[in-house]
Protein backbone atom coordinates (compact mmCIF):
# COMPACT_ATOMS: atom_id res chain seq x y z
CA UNK A 1 0.00 0.00 0.00
CA UNK A 2 1.44 3.38 -0.98
CA UNK A 3 1.60 6.37 1.35
CA UNK A 4 -1.13 8.05 -0.68
CA UNK A 5 -3.42 5.06 -0.15
CA UNK A 6 -2.91 5.46 3.61
CA UNK A 7 -4.22 9.04 3.49
CA UNK A 8 -7.87 9.13 4.44
CA UNK A 9 -8.40 12.61 3.04
CA UNK A 10 -7.45 11.52 -0.48
CA UNK A 11 -9.83 8.55 -0.68
CA UNK A 12 -13.37 8.32 -1.99
CA UNK A 13 -15.79 6.60 0.39
CA UNK A 14 -16.00 3.28 -1.53
CA UNK A 15 -12.21 3.00 -1.17
CA UNK A 16 -12.36 2.86 2.63
CA UNK A 17 -11.90 -0.72 3.81
CA UNK A 18 -14.16 -2.22 6.42
CA UNK A 19 -13.24 -1.21 9.98
CA UNK A 20 -9.71 0.09 9.32
CA UNK A 21 -7.45 1.35 12.05
CA UNK A 22 -7.41 5.15 11.89
CA UNK A 23 -4.45 7.18 13.13
CA UNK A 24 -5.14 10.85 13.84
CA UNK A 25 -2.09 13.16 14.08
CA UNK A 26 -2.59 15.93 16.61
CA UNK A 27 -0.32 18.96 16.74
CA UNK A 28 -0.65 22.70 17.16
CA UNK A 29 -0.22 26.09 15.52
CA UNK A 30 2.15 27.94 17.83
CA UNK A 31 5.48 29.71 18.02
CA UNK A 32 8.57 27.54 17.76
CA UNK A 33 11.25 30.12 18.33
CA UNK A 34 12.46 32.59 15.70
CA UNK A 35 13.68 29.84 13.38
CA UNK A 36 10.99 27.12 13.10
CA UNK A 37 7.52 27.25 11.50
CA UNK A 38 4.32 27.58 13.49
CA UNK A 39 3.10 24.18 12.27
CA UNK A 40 6.15 22.28 13.59
CA UNK A 41 4.15 20.01 15.93
CA UNK A 42 1.61 19.20 13.22
CA UNK A 43 4.35 18.39 10.71
CA UNK A 44 6.03 16.04 13.20
CA UNK A 45 2.80 14.31 14.29
CA UNK A 46 1.78 13.79 10.66
CA UNK A 47 5.18 12.41 9.64
CA UNK A 48 5.25 9.97 12.57
CA UNK A 49 1.68 8.87 11.80
CA UNK A 50 2.48 8.25 8.14
CA UNK A 51 5.64 6.32 9.02
CA UNK A 52 3.73 4.17 11.50
CA UNK A 53 0.99 3.44 8.97
CA UNK A 54 3.61 2.27 6.48
CA UNK A 55 5.17 0.02 9.12
CA UNK A 56 1.87 -1.56 10.20
CA UNK A 57 0.30 -2.30 6.84
CA UNK A 58 -2.59 -1.75 4.48
CA UNK A 59 -5.41 -1.81 7.04
CA UNK A 60 -4.34 1.57 8.49
CA UNK A 61 -5.50 5.02 7.44
CA UNK A 62 -4.06 8.37 8.49
CA UNK A 63 -6.70 11.05 9.01
CA UNK A 64 -6.07 14.73 8.25
CA UNK A 65 -4.25 16.23 11.24
CA UNK A 66 -5.76 18.21 14.07
CA UNK A 67 -3.72 21.38 13.56
CA UNK A 68 -5.03 23.46 16.46
CA UNK A 69 -4.40 22.51 20.06
CA UNK A 70 -4.09 23.87 23.57
CA UNK A 71 -1.24 26.35 23.21
CA UNK A 72 -2.09 29.13 25.66
CA UNK A 73 1.41 28.94 27.12
CA UNK A 74 2.67 30.39 23.81
CA UNK A 75 -0.04 33.03 23.37
CA UNK A 76 2.25 36.03 23.97
CA UNK A 77 4.05 35.18 20.70
CA UNK A 78 2.58 36.28 17.36
CA UNK A 79 1.18 33.52 15.17
CA UNK A 80 0.02 31.25 17.98
CA UNK A 81 -3.54 29.99 17.39
CA UNK A 82 -4.89 28.07 20.39
CA UNK A 83 -8.33 26.55 20.92
CA UNK A 84 -7.71 25.69 24.58
CA UNK A 85 -7.97 22.47 26.50
CA UNK A 86 -11.77 22.34 26.86
CA UNK A 87 -12.37 22.89 23.14
CA UNK A 88 -9.76 20.27 22.28
CA UNK A 89 -11.49 17.74 24.55
CA UNK A 90 -14.82 18.41 22.84
CA UNK A 91 -13.25 18.18 19.38
CA UNK A 92 -11.63 14.81 20.10
CA UNK A 93 -14.82 13.38 21.62
CA UNK A 94 -17.00 14.37 18.68
CA UNK A 95 -14.40 13.31 16.12
CA UNK A 96 -14.08 9.84 17.64
CA UNK A 97 -17.83 9.40 17.90
CA UNK A 98 -18.03 10.11 14.17
CA UNK A 99 -15.05 7.96 13.15
CA UNK A 100 -16.30 5.05 15.24
CA UNK A 101 -19.37 4.61 13.05
CA UNK A 102 -17.14 3.10 10.33
CA UNK A 103 -13.60 2.73 11.74
CA UNK A 104 -12.03 0.13 13.98
CA UNK A 105 -9.32 1.11 16.42
CA UNK A 106 -8.56 4.85 16.63
CA UNK A 107 -5.12 6.10 17.72
CA UNK A 108 -4.16 9.73 18.29
CA UNK A 109 -0.46 10.51 17.84
CA UNK A 110 0.31 13.69 19.77
CA UNK A 111 3.27 16.02 19.24
CA UNK A 112 2.39 18.88 21.59
CA UNK A 113 2.61 18.65 25.37
CA UNK A 114 -0.06 21.25 25.98
CA UNK A 115 -2.60 18.89 24.42
CA UNK A 116 -2.12 16.17 27.03
CA UNK A 117 -4.72 17.31 29.57
CA UNK A 118 -7.50 17.82 27.02
CA UNK A 119 -6.63 14.70 25.05
CA UNK A 120 -6.46 12.52 28.16
CA UNK A 121 -9.81 13.80 29.43
CA UNK A 122 -11.43 13.07 26.07
CA UNK A 123 -9.97 9.58 25.81
CA UNK A 124 -11.07 8.67 29.34
CA UNK A 125 -14.64 9.59 28.46
CA UNK A 126 -14.49 7.78 25.13
CA UNK A 127 -13.16 4.61 26.75
CA UNK A 128 -16.07 4.80 29.20
CA UNK A 129 -18.34 4.99 26.15
CA UNK A 130 -16.67 1.77 24.93
CA UNK A 131 -14.88 3.24 21.93
CA UNK A 132 -11.67 1.50 20.85
CA UNK A 133 -9.44 4.52 21.39
CA UNK A 134 -5.98 5.39 22.75
CA UNK A 135 -3.26 7.97 22.29
CA UNK A 136 0.51 8.05 22.34
CA UNK A 137 3.26 10.71 22.33
CA UNK A 138 6.11 11.19 19.88
CA UNK A 139 9.11 9.82 21.75
CA UNK A 140 12.84 9.71 21.01
CA UNK A 141 16.04 9.59 23.04
CA UNK A 142 17.96 12.68 24.09
CA UNK A 143 15.08 15.12 23.78
CA UNK A 144 14.90 18.75 24.73
CA UNK A 145 11.73 20.69 25.42
CA UNK A 146 10.71 23.11 22.68
CA UNK A 147 12.27 24.39 19.44
CA UNK A 148 15.66 23.00 20.44
CA UNK A 149 17.95 20.57 18.71
CA UNK A 150 15.40 17.76 18.35
CA UNK A 151 12.60 19.73 16.72
CA UNK A 152 15.07 21.68 14.60
CA UNK A 153 16.61 18.44 13.32
CA UNK A 154 13.19 16.97 12.58
CA UNK A 155 12.07 19.99 10.55
CA UNK A 156 15.44 20.18 8.76
CA UNK A 157 14.64 16.65 7.58
CA UNK A 158 10.91 17.05 6.93
CA UNK A 159 10.52 20.68 5.76
CA UNK A 160 14.01 22.16 5.34
CA UNK A 161 12.79 25.16 3.33
CA UNK A 162 10.83 26.41 6.37
CA UNK A 163 13.82 26.54 8.76
CA UNK A 164 15.52 29.93 9.32
CA UNK A 165 18.66 28.45 10.82
CA UNK A 166 20.49 31.80 10.85
CA UNK A 167 17.94 33.01 13.44
CA UNK A 168 18.32 30.03 15.76
CA UNK A 169 19.31 30.77 19.34
CA UNK A 170 19.54 28.88 22.60
CA UNK A 171 16.78 29.47 25.12
CA UNK A 172 16.24 28.16 28.62
CA UNK A 173 18.21 24.94 29.08
CA UNK A 174 17.11 22.67 31.88
CA UNK A 175 14.47 20.13 32.92
CA UNK A 176 10.79 20.95 32.69
CA UNK A 177 10.01 20.58 36.43
CA UNK A 178 12.42 23.43 37.20
CA UNK A 179 10.41 25.92 35.16
CA UNK A 180 6.90 24.48 35.30
CA UNK A 181 5.60 26.92 37.98
CA UNK A 182 6.81 29.90 35.93
CA UNK A 183 5.40 28.38 32.75
CA UNK A 184 1.99 27.94 34.30
CA UNK A 185 2.03 31.45 35.76
CA UNK A 186 3.38 33.40 32.80
CA UNK A 187 3.72 31.12 29.80
CA UNK A 188 6.84 30.39 27.80
CA UNK A 189 7.78 34.07 27.50
CA UNK A 190 8.29 34.17 31.27
CA UNK A 191 11.25 31.81 30.97
CA UNK A 192 12.42 32.38 27.39
CA UNK A 193 12.02 35.66 25.46
CA UNK A 194 12.90 33.83 22.22
CA UNK A 195 10.33 31.08 22.83
CA UNK A 196 13.04 28.39 22.72
CA UNK A 197 13.40 25.85 25.52
CA UNK A 198 16.62 24.11 24.63
CA UNK A 199 19.47 24.71 22.20
CA UNK A 200 19.22 24.13 18.41
CA UNK A 201 23.01 24.05 18.04
CA UNK A 202 24.18 20.97 16.15
CA UNK A 203 20.81 20.16 14.60
CA UNK A 204 20.91 18.37 11.25
CA UNK A 205 18.64 16.72 8.74
CA UNK A 206 20.47 13.42 9.26
CA UNK A 207 19.69 13.55 12.96
CA UNK A 208 16.09 14.39 12.11
CA UNK A 209 15.80 11.29 9.95
CA UNK A 210 17.15 9.15 12.79
CA UNK A 211 14.81 10.72 15.34
CA UNK A 212 11.79 10.25 13.10
CA UNK A 213 12.65 6.57 12.78
CA UNK A 214 12.92 6.24 16.57
CA UNK A 215 9.55 7.91 17.04
CA UNK A 216 7.86 5.74 14.43
CA UNK A 217 9.36 2.54 15.82
CA UNK A 218 8.32 3.44 19.36
CA UNK A 219 4.78 4.27 18.22
CA UNK A 220 4.48 1.01 16.29
CA UNK A 221 5.56 -0.98 19.35
CA UNK A 222 3.08 0.85 21.56
CA UNK A 223 0.26 0.14 19.11
CA UNK A 224 1.11 -3.54 18.70
CA UNK A 225 2.28 -4.42 22.23
CA UNK A 226 1.30 -1.57 24.54
CA UNK A 227 -1.36 -1.25 27.20
CA UNK A 228 -3.28 1.90 28.06
CA UNK A 229 -2.66 3.75 31.29
CA UNK A 230 -5.37 5.52 33.29
CA UNK A 231 -5.22 8.48 30.88
CA UNK A 232 -5.66 6.33 27.79
CA UNK A 233 -2.01 6.59 26.77
CA UNK A 234 -0.41 3.54 25.22
CA UNK A 235 2.67 2.52 27.18
CA UNK A 236 5.03 -0.45 26.97
CA UNK A 237 5.64 -0.58 30.72
CA UNK A 238 5.16 1.51 33.83
CA UNK A 239 8.57 3.13 33.46
CA UNK A 240 7.36 4.83 30.29
CA UNK A 241 4.23 6.31 31.82
CA UNK A 242 5.79 9.78 31.79
CA UNK A 243 8.01 9.73 28.68
CA UNK A 244 10.70 12.12 27.54
CA UNK A 245 9.53 13.70 24.28
CA UNK A 246 10.46 16.39 21.82
CA UNK A 247 8.04 18.83 23.47
CA UNK A 248 6.78 19.13 27.05
CA UNK A 249 4.20 16.42 27.68
CA UNK A 250 3.27 17.86 31.07
CA UNK A 251 -0.38 17.66 32.08
CA UNK A 252 -0.87 21.40 31.70
CA UNK A 253 -4.29 22.99 31.27
CA UNK A 254 -3.48 26.29 29.61
CA UNK A 255 -6.35 28.11 27.91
Amino acid sequence: MTLRQHELGGLAWPDVRERPMVIVPIGSTEQHGPHLPLNTDTVVATAVSEAVATRIGDHVLVAPPVSYGSSGEHQSFAGTASIGSAALTFLVIELVRSLSTWAGRIIFINAHGGNVAGLSKAVRQLVAEQHDIAWLPCVAEGSDLHAGRMETSLILHLKPDTVRLERSTAGHIGPLPDILPQLKAGGVSAVSPSGVLGDPTGASAAEGLRLLGQMADDARRRISDGVTDRNGMLTLNSALATPQTHSPQAPGDWA
